[in-house]
């Protein structure tokens, strides 16, 4: 058994990860990729992650500029590096716990996830959305984009399961948003959370 201090772990495992690729990872996204793979172990994200054009340049410049994390829920939250956050004077919320959100979601027969997106639309400051968990989070980010009542500055998009998952994404990448995308079935909330961390180390 290697032995490394424990400084050293997560640079090892970068470097393993790197190592292990089977295909060259333009430069501009190779630090998300990486640290998705690092938080997953798995390297069908190599495959998996989809960026539209100038989306990674543009979650920077808003980044240095200081943006809200908008998640679908609280464990993306928490798992958002606070530190981080604070040194380029950012902030992550999740409205997913809120009662006026668990009203509107009951009165109107949506998602709670769905509420909450129609909630983090009426935020005045710029926004990037993670979503990990929940396609209508996905789907309600979309349709507030196509009614011109949102213009995030990235969406992040990698809900998992089976209904709908697939076809959330899908739609995301016919928008004009900035995004980034686990396409397929797989995602989670710390594939969301990863995202997010890897913009803002990429961000220093």
């Amino acid at each position: 058994m290697e032995y490394v201090l424990p400084g050293d772990i997560e640079n090892r495992s970068f470097e393993i990860i790197e190592s292990e690729l089977k295909r060259e990872i333009p430069d501009e996204i190779k630090p998300i990729v990486i640290r998705v793979i690092h938080t997953t172990a798995d390297f069908d994200f190599a495959e998996n992650l989809k960026f539209s054009e100038g989306a990674v340049e543009k979650a920077l410049e808003a980044i240095k500029n200081g943006v809200t994390f908008v998640t679908d829920t609280n464990m993306a939250k928490a798992g958002i590096n606070k530190k981080l956050l604070e040194k380029h004077g950012c902030k992550a919320v999740c409205f997913m716990a809120d009662e006026d959100v668990a009203k509107t979601a009951s009165q109107r027969g949506i998602t709670r996830a769905a509420a909450s997106a129609e909630k983090a639309a009426e935020l005045k400051e710029p926004v990037i959305y993670a979503v990990g968990n929940a396609p209508t989070a996905l789907v309600r980010i979309c349709e507030l984009s196509a009614e011109g009542k949102i213009s995030p500055k990235l969406v992040i998009g990698a809900p998992v399961g089976f209904v709908n998952v697939i076809q959330s994404k899908e739609m995301l990448t016919q928008t004009r948003i900035p995004y980034i995308a686990a396409m397929g079935r797989k995602g989670g909330s710390t594939v969301a959370a990863a995202i997010c961390n890897a913009l803002l180390k990429m961000a220093l």
